[in-house]
């Protein structure tokens, strides 16, 4: 069995380390409460001490004195369990607080928000406490760079281990490192993450919005989840200057942080700017923005830099899986509607804070069907794909397919169990979607309008797990399913 392989001991120990930080940065929405008199406070310090309290029986379990590296096998389910343990207690102050009415709502609130989808179960999103606002919002920011990403870099006792989590985090993608040591990466990720967020803060206040709303707002972009303070989400500040702002920060946010710093950095902007990945993500938005843009123009009465500005919003808030919205897309012309469900399959870059299948993968596998159909004109012929200069090894190839495979099951199969519950196809598809791949609103009755606070307790399960598997992109949470992983 996989007892014999597994040092649970180890895994007990760092599980508690990552508990112990979670219940430290309750403290934050605390602190804040407490600075500016706000009557709610307590939800958000029982949450901590319970989470504290889980962190140390946790080490003082698993405490021992000689840790050796993680396995790559121990990588993957300690991830998996990170992410679990994370959002179940990362519910506490929603389910403590008089806003959500069950566990349910708590735990798929929380699982939307570390996961960085903006999904959300509440109507009356005006009507939530401030500290409520703020630690929603933070929970896209921890979760945007990643939980484990984060730990890797500021806990030492992970050690060389953290290559072990860092292989298991990005277990869809062959993640590039920029320095010999994942740590240092990890660190320097994070330096750029906090200019970006500090840099958007006070852009938006300048802007007219108030400090704590651009703090919220801020948290939300950079780690493209789409948690709002407002219920109309960007369009109830009705500011066409906070949308630029809003739209440059979601599409930073859906470029490869390897990408910004060899940009802002090393000082190497060709080597960006020649990158095949960041070339079909500007494209694309470019592109797609035009698109709805000129059929809305056409379709409506509306003027062309609203139409524009509306466009621009729209797809770079999809395509970065953020989730902010300005219009209710879910009105628009049939076409636009299936134009951009297409978008959230892509996603942004790989390396990125956004979700969805990444834009390399969809490059890559028209780059497979391409090479495949010049197999069939040429059966002699031999074939490679090429990423830039390298040529891409078959098990890669491998990999990418069944990836997409995996997604497909997924959301095939989660699709089934909502619509099961009585919810419309379009409704029940596109929710699915739109959790899978964290993007948040959906169509029908989960639109941009509208929330999931309606569904049965039963589809926002399922939901919740189709946000975690999404996170993980499937393979290392999936895994854990089968019986080849516990078994020698």
């Amino acid at each position: 069995m996989v007892a014999n392989l597994v040092d649970y001991r180890n895994i007990t120990w760092v599980l508690g380390s990552f508990l112990a930080y979670l219940g430290g940065s309750m403290l934050v929405p605390y602190v804040f409460s407490v600075a500016t008199d706000h009557i709610d406070q307590s939800p958000m310090l029982q949450a901590s001490l319970i989470t504290v309290a889980s962190a140390v029986a946790l080490m003082l379990i698993g405490y021992h004195r000689e840790r050796r590296e993680l396995l790559h096998r121990e990588g993957m389910l300690l991830v998996s369990l990170i992410w679990i343990v994370i959002c179940l207690f990362g519910a506490l102050p929603f389910y403590f607080s008089e806003s959500y009415g069950s566990f349910s709502d708590a735990m798929f609130e929380a699982t939307s928000g570390f996961t960085t989808t903006g999904a959300t179960v509440i109507a009356d999103v005006d009507g939530l406490s401030r500290p409520l606002h703020l630690w929603r919002t933070f929970s896209h920011w921890l979760g945007g760079m990643g939980i484990v990403l984060l730990g890797i870099a500021i806990l030492p006792l992970l050690g060389q281990g953290g290559n072990a989590l860092y292989r298991a985090e990005f277990s869809g993608a062959a993640s590039e490192r920029m320095r010999p040591r994942i740590v240092e990466t990890a660190r320097a990720l994070w330096r750029l993450y906090v200019l970006f967020t500090a840099a958007e803060m006070v852009l938006l206040m300048l802007a007219g919005m108030s400090a704590f709303d651009a703090v919220c707002h801020a948290f939300s972009t950079l780690g493209t989840g789409g948690f709002s303070t407002r219920t109309e989400s960007i369009a109830g500040f009705n500011s066409p200057l906070i949308e630029y702002i809003v739209i440059l920060f979601m599409f930073l946010a859906g470029v490869s942080f390897i990408q910004h710093y060899r940009f802002w950095i090393e000082r190497k902007p060709g080597v960006v700017f020649n990158d095949y990945e960041f070339r079909a993500f500007f494209l694309l938005a470019l592109i797609t923005s035009f698109v709805v843009a000129l059929t809305l123009i056409f379709s409506t009465d509306m003027s062309y830099e609203p139409a524009m500005r509306t466009a621009m919003f729209q797809v770079v808030s999809i395509l970065s899986t953020t989730g902010f919205v300005t219009a209710d897309y879910g009105v628009w012309p049939p076409v636009l509607q299936l134009l951009l469900l297409i978008l959230m399959f892509s996603g942004g870059c790989t390396g990125s804070t956004a979700g969805g299948l990444k834009i390399a993968r969809v490059v890559l596998m028209l780059r497979v069907v391409q090479r495949d159909f010049r197999r069939l004109a040429e059966p002699q012929g031999v074939f490679r794909i090429r990423v830039g200069d390298e040529v891409l090894p078959e098990l890669a190839v491998t990999g990418l397919l069944n990836l997409i495979f995996l997604a497909l099951v997924v959301m095939l199969m989660a699709s089934l169990l909502v619509s099961a519950t009585g919810v419309d196809i379009l409704t029940a598809f596109s929710s699915v979607i739109a959790c899978q791949f964290n993007i948040g609103p959906g169509l029908g009755a989960v639109g941009p309008a509208s929330n999931y606070g309606e569904l049965a307790p039963f589809a926002k399960w399922v939901l919740t797990f189709c946000m975690i598997a999404g996170r993980l992109e499937f393979y290392t949470f999936l895994i854990l399913l089968t019986g080849v992983f516990w078994s020698r």
